[in-house]
């Protein structure tokens, strides 16, 4: 089963603009299927992750927040397949 990256975003971030560039270069070199969430549409996230965007999980677990590269990414998939 592919693992689920997702990015926890909001429009005019743009730390969120960097993390979805580091995503998609990570996806050139990793199989797995991703989505992105509006934290604005839903107000559980915006109460959650209000200060914290971009948050980016995997199999909806925190990962990252703030800042993300693809090489940090890919370590973290790898880790999560053994």
């Amino acid at each position: 089963m592919k693992p689920l990256v997702t990015l926890y975003t909001r429009a005019g971030c743009h730390l969120c603009e960097e993390a979805k560039r580091a995503i998609e270069a990570a996806r050139g070199r990793a199989d797995f299927d991703y989505e992105e969430v509006d934290i604005d549409r839903d107000a559980e996230l915006r109460r959650r992750y209000n200060d914290e965007v971009p948050v980016i999980a995997i199999n909806g677990v925190k990962a990252f927040k703030y800042r993300v590269e693809a090489k940090e990414l890919l370590k973290k998939l790898e880790a999560r397949d053994r």
